[in-house]
Formats: structure tokens, sequence, C-alpha cells
């Protein structure tokens, strides 16, 4: 399959510079590092020459992905299955029984595996997967990996790949030192980071001063002044993150929280419903600073600053991507000073002194208690909330099917109307429960 087919199924109608000067790289037979900021498109930049090395005729897992966090592996998973290469994969991770994976292993057969390091580790020590085919290893967020202290996992995975041909590693931020045990040979190195490290520029940085040290309502007021725009809030501990949102919350302001120490599902639910549209504010830790893939986010909020610089950098990496232009806001105690990283005094954010009501999202979300295992598909979905709903194309947003449950969005103004008019109905003939997604 050409590169132009893939592009199509993924209605890309071109490569961006970084994107191609990485494919026609991996072509010369190197081991690759390839540096570039978040969201520049890493991603791709890997899978395409990761599907040119795939070959039909054989058997089993060609290729493993490493990545830092299950939220990443999904995501590639979820772009590798978009480009319809007819090629199978699929994503392994803690958190759920190996044993399931393992059983769709032997159903699916993948050609590619993309997981963390310690669900990779179980499945080689299980030998749940023949690790002489594979011949490519690609780490993602390498520099995350690293900080996560994947040292040993990584070494221990490399160590079962005897027969590897090719390692390609992706990074955000650019290491003195690759470690020995990656094993890299004959080795090129691809850099795409601003020089300066500095801000990119269409971002634009502004202050907010606090009169408090305590600065929810400085928060508050903010972000009432911003009104429906896509607002990723950052806090550097979880604690703070639920601090902040029960306050959010309190105030009549709809948003939705994500750290490490949430489960899983709940983790996976508050990005779904901050992607899809029916939730605008997302209080998070520098868990969604990386690799997660949130399009169209208008603002950063740094309510806590990072201790270091490449902190900075990724949390505002998180807006102002493609040629769309963002603002990030640093929130300041009147006492406290900006970090030496900050070379420049930002411009300050003037509140004004009556401030906006919060702002309801548009979208909210349904759950459908059917998915994939149900033979329930998306056009499914679509065609029953349009026919039994009575809703229009304009009234549905994005709809996401998982194994055995879904989440559809619908505009706020019709959902009460929906769920009525659905409450005995069946899709395909099976009855589901389809409530407010929680």
């Amino acid at each position: 399959m050409n590169i132009q087919t893939i592009l199509a199924n993924l209605k890309i109608e071109q490569l961006n510079a970084m994107q191609q000067v990485a494919i026609d790289t991996y072509r010369e037979g190197c081991d690759l590092i390839l540096l570039s900021p978040t969201g520049s498109g890493k991603t791709l930049a890997y899978l395409l020459p990761l599907v040119s090395s795939l070959k039909s005729e054989v058997e089993g897992v060609q290729a493993v992905i490493l990545v830092p966090s299950r939220e990443l592996a999904l995501q590639i998973e979820q772009v590798f299955k978009s480009m319809n290469t007819g090629f199978t994969i699929m994503s392994c991770y803690g958190g759920r029984p190996a044993m399931d994976e393992h059983r769709t292993m032997k159903g699916i057969r993948p050609s590619v595996i993309v997981g963390t390091p310690g669900r990779m580790n179980d499945h080689l020590e299980k030998l749940n997967f023949d690790a002489t085919v594979v011949n490519l290893l690609v780490i993602d967020e390498f520099d995350k990996c690293l900080e996560f202290g994947f040292q040993e996992e990584m070494a221990a995975v490399i160590g079962k790949l005897p027969n590897l041909r090719r390692r390609f590693l992706l990074s955000a931020t650019d290491t003195e030192e690759i470690p020995r045990f990656t094993g890299l040979n004959r080795t090129i190195k691809l850099n795409f980071l601003n020089p300066d490290g500095g801000v990119s520029e269409r971002l634009r940085l502004y202050k907010v001063i606090s009169p408090v040290k305590d600065k929810l309502e400085t928060l508050y007021r903010l972000l009432c002044c911003l009104g429906n725009q896509s607002t990723l809030v950052f806090c550097n501990h979880r604690e703070s993150v639920e601090r902040v949102g029960n306050y959010l919350h309190s105030m009549k302001v709809y948003c939705e929280t994500f750290h490490g120490g949430m489960e899983q599902d709940d983790r996976e639910r508050a990005l779904y419903k901050f992607r899809n549209g029916s939730c605008h504010i997302f209080i998070s830790t520098d868990l969604a600073a990386r690799g997660l893939d949130i399009p169209d986010i208008k603002n950063v909020i740094h309510y806590h600053l990072p201790v270091a610089e490449d902190g900075f950098v990724h949390r505002n990496g998180r807006t102002a991507r493609w040629e769309a232009n963002g603002s990030a806001y640093v929130i300041l105690y009147a006492e406290e000073q900006l970090p030496s990283y900050i070379k420049e005094d930002p411009e300050e954010y003037i509140l004004p002194a009556i401030t906006p009501k919060p702002v309801q999202p548009d979208f909210v979300t349904l759950y459908i208690g059917k998915g994939k295992k149900d033979k329930i598909n998306k056009i499914d979905i679509v065609g029953f909330l349009s026919k039994k709903g009575n809703l229009g194309k304009e009234d549905i947003g994005r709809v996401d099917v998982k194994d055995h449950y879904a989440f559809a969005a619908v505009l706020r103004s019709k959902y009460k109307q929906v769920l009525k008019l659905v409450q005995n109905e069946k899709i395909r003939g099976v009855k589901a429960l389809i409530e407010l997604a929680k």
C-alpha cells in the first residue's frame, strides 16, 4: 500500500517536512533518533516507515512499539487501524488481565504490538508471541520512558528480541546520552526541535495575577472569561487536580480531572469527553503534557508552574499546534516570582471586575452499553440516534465504539429528548442501556 492511499484513509492531504525527512531517512537502512516537539506528528513519522517494512507473507509479530502510558498505546493503535493497511495491531498494558490480551493475540495474530514496557515483558516471558520474528523496535516518548524509570523493563524487552534489525527512537527533548541497552547501531539523529527551546511564535504567553496565595478564585474568573474555548489546566500534584476540580464543580463549572491515581476507565472517559467537545475544561497533572492526542486545544493554564523548563515547553506544546494559534496563562500570586526559564516578563492579562457566568459545553456524552463484540458499529449508532432519537447529522458529534460499550456526543439541548425517545428501543435488535455518561 502506498503512502498516498494511507494519507487518504487518514484524511490527510500531505506530510509535513519532518515526516517526509523521517521517511526518506528511514530508507537509508540506519537506526533513527527523531527529536521533534509535541504535536508535530511523530506518530505518523514512524508508522509510515513501519508499515513499509511489514511483509504480508511473514506470520507473527514483526514490530514492537514501546510507550510510557496506556493512553498513548491506545492512541497509536487507533491511528494504525485508521490507516487501513490490511495488517493487524493490538495494544497491551497493565490494569487488565494479561490472559485476556493473550487470547486476543491468538485470535487476531497481530503484525504489530504496541504497549508499555512492563506488560510487554510479561508477554515475552510467557512466550505469548514469537520474539524471533520481531525485526523492528520503536520507542515512542523515549525521554518520558526514561523519566518514568522504565530503563530496566526496556532493557529486558530488548534483551528478549534476538533478531532486531532496526531501532527507531522518538523524543520531544534531546537526551545527552542514549543508554547502551538500546543497542543503537549506525544511528542517524534528526533534530527538529526549536534551537532556543522557546515558545512557538503562534503562542501568546500571559501572566494572571492572583491577589491571594490560594489561586482558586483567580482560576475560576479566568475560565469564565475564556468561555467555551478548549482549555487544559495543569497542576503539579494529583491532590491539587482533585482540589481544583472539586472547587470548580462547586462553582457550577463543568470540568473533567485526569491524573495517574485514577482508575483507567475513569481516565479514558474523562479524556473522551474532552476530545468530543462535551467538556471544554480539563484539569490534569503532567500526564497530559505529552503523548495524548487532544486536538484543537485553545488555551493552556499553568495553575502551578513546572520545576523545569522542558515541562513548561511540553505543556505549552499542547496548544498552537500545526498552524493554529493558542494562548498560555501563568497564574501567579502577587508576591510570587517567575522562574528563571521564563526569560521575558509576559504580558499581564487583566481580569474584568465583573466576570461572565460559566458556560456549559454544547455537547454531552451518552453511554451506550453495547459495542464491537455485540456486533454494533459507529454507523449503527449514528443511524439509531437519527431514526429513533430524532437527531439530525449536526446534532451528533464524535462516536467511539469499544468492545463492550460506546460513547456518543449529542447536542446538550437535545439529549433529554433523545433519552426519552430511545428508552425502549433496540440497536440492531439488541437492547442496550443508554444513559448520560458519568
